[in-house]
Formats: C-alpha cells, sequence, structure tokens
C-alpha cells in the first residue's frame, strides 16, 4: 500500500448492528466494500442467529483487536424450557423433550443464582473454537464429538423475566469474554431437569459500546462516502478506560523510535504491567504502551503504534 493510498485510507471503529441471517465475516466483507479498504476487523463473533453489536475495525484500527481493553459484553437472550438440541439453540436438531409441567418464573429465578460469579463452562462443539486445529462445529458436522475442557469464565449480572409463552423467558446477561450464551441456557436447562435452548440472541454492549451507538448496513448503504467516514470513531476510544501518559517531542520521538522511557525521567510511577494510552505533548494519542522493567529501572514501551509517521 502506497503511503499517499495510506494517508487517505478511513480508519477507526465503526459499531454496526448485525442483522439475522449474516456471519460475522459477511458483515467485514460489506464493510470492505462501503470504504473501499481491505484492512478491516472485527471483534467478538456473532453467530448467524445473533443480531447486535458488532465492533468492526477499519484501516490502523485493525491493529487493536488483540489489545482490546474491555472484554465483557451484555446480551438480551431468549431461553426456551422443556427442549434440548445438539447446538443448544433453536436452529439444531432436537435431542430431547421434557415431558410434564415446566418449572415456574420463581424455580427459574432461584436456578439462576448457580450460574452468576466465576463459574467452569465446557465450550459448544457447534462452536469456532479450535481443538487440535481444527475448528469444533466442522467436527461435529461431520458427526464427531470430542472431549472439551471447562473454561472459567465469570457472569457479572444474570436476571430472567417472563413473556406470553410459559416455556419461553428473557434473559439479561453482562458477562466475560468467551462465554456462550447457547451453553449457558443449555446448562441452566439442565440444573432445572427440563433442557433448554437459546432460542435468540442480540448483543446490546460490547468493547464499551452500546447498541445505541450502532447502524444498520442497510443505513450505511444510503450514506455518501462523507457520512460513512463521520461516522467512525477515534481508535482511541477502544482504550478510553486506560490511563494516559503524554510525552515530550523528545521522548515521543524516542518512544515512536521503539525506546523504552523510564517513567522517573516522565515524573510518573504506574505500576508493572500497567497499559496506557501514549500521546504526544499535545494530548493526542499515537500508541498502546505498557509498563515493564528494564535494567535502569520501570519504563513504559509502545507495544503497538497506530498513527502514520
Amino acid at each position: 500500500m502506497s503511503a499517499q493510498v495510506a494517508v487517505n485510507e478511513p480508519s477507526g471503529v465503526l459499531i454496526v448492528n448485525k442483522h439475522a441471517g449474516v456471519t460475522s465475516h459477511d458483515i467485514v466483507g460489506k464493510i470492505r466494500r462501503l470504504y473501499g479498504t481491505r484492512r478491516v476487523g472485527h471483534a467478538g463473533t456473532l453467530d448467524p442467529m445473533a443480531t447486535g453489536v458488532l465492533v468492526v475495525l477499519i484501516g490502523r484500527a485493525a491493529k487493536a483487536s488483540e489489545y482490546l481493553v474491555s472484554d465483557s459484553k451484555r446480551y438480551r437472550a431468549g431461553l426456551r424450557l422443556g427442549v434440548s438440541t445438539d447446538t443448544e439453540d433453536t436452529t439444531g436438531t432436537v435431542l430431547s423433550k421434557h415431558e410434564g409441567a415446566l418449572p415456574s418464573f420463581a424455580e427459574l429465578e432461584e436456578a439462576l443464582s448457580a450460574f452468576r460469579g466465576k463459574i467452569q463452562q465446557v465450550p459448544p462443539m457447534y462452536s469456532a473454537l479450535k481443538v487440535g486445529g481444527k475448528k469444533l462445529v466442522d467436527l461435529a458436522r461431520q458427526g464427531v464429538t470430542i472431549e472439551r475442557k471447562a473454561r472459567e469464565i465469570e457472569i457479572f449480572s444474570l436476571t430472567a423475566a417472563p413473556t406470553d409463552l410459559p416455556s419461553d423467558f428473557t434473559l439479561d446477561v453482562c458477562c466475560s469474554g468467551g462465554t456462550y450464551i447457547r451453553t449457558l441456557c443449555a446448562d441452566i436447562g439442565a440444573h432445572l431437569g427440563c433442557g433448554g435452548v437459546m432460542s435468540s440472541l442480540e448483543r446490546v454492549e460490547a468493547c464499551g459500546f452500546s447498541i445505541d451507538q450502532a447502524h444498520t448496513i442497510e443505513s450505511l448503504e444510503s450514506m455518501t462516502q462523507e457520512e460513512k467516514t463521520a461516522l467512525l470513531i477515534p481508535i482511541e476510544a477502544l482504550f478510553a478506560a486506560l490511563p494516559s501518559v503524554r510525552l515530550s517531542p523528545f521522548f515521543e520521538k524516542l518512544c515512536r523510535s521503539g525506546c523504552e522511557i523510564y517513567q522517573k525521567k516522565i515524573g510518573v510511577s504506574f505500576p508493572l504491567g500497567t497499559r496506557m494510552r501514549i500521546c504526544n505533548e499535545a494530548g493526542i494519542f499515537f500508541a498502546l504502551g505498557e509498563v515493564k522493567e528494564y535494567e535502569n529501572g520501570t519504563a513504559v514501551k509502545a507495544i503497538k503504534t497506530f498513527t502514520l509517521d
């Protein structure tokens, strides 16, 4: 990519309201076309049946995905009791149906207490998680089931609300990254002894962004290039929760060259491991940094630069 192309390339964060029936990769393809750049990524995959917040990273922002600070997410999910499927949602093959009365809303509310806080969750076979270099979903489609290790996740909050159907409830879930809501629904159903599946899923918050900030593909397609570019959120917003440090032109130049900047020389004293926004003297963000121990003490060093030299 030439320097001229790089300068003119759009860069920033776009919050997309993903519609049902498409993959997250499909959304990335549409954004590449709409913004005229190949450098597009996203944070946090959504299954085809899921809707809601998809954080799309465009241009130089695509380099940020592995460094995102906030991995907590919030979902609004449909829970259907009385049935279990191979995919743990309503798109799969039914494995069993519950005979008899279903648990009451009060019984469901009581059961939810077992799923709040740090819990162990076994990833579903129908997932993009790789084991031995192979995606679990590909193995599942071949009729192969393998043992998966349970992983620790955290459910920060979990509440339920009834619907017009006695079998269906709405869950409001705030959880750590890596949580499978389908599996949460299935585990709740198993805990109640009647089975359960996920009937719908909407992600309402991710990476600090909410559904209120999201744009549909349909609305984007009706905009001019200038209007679409104006929607892009600065890359720095991805790291808004981090502390920041300002560098004088001298130290900025050293930092951009890959040198560590000793904390005692710039009058800061962040703990080891602290990540921060590194800004120039005017307060303009240009890199993500981290505090590490060096020969002459602790220092800040850029681990990813996001602006052009």
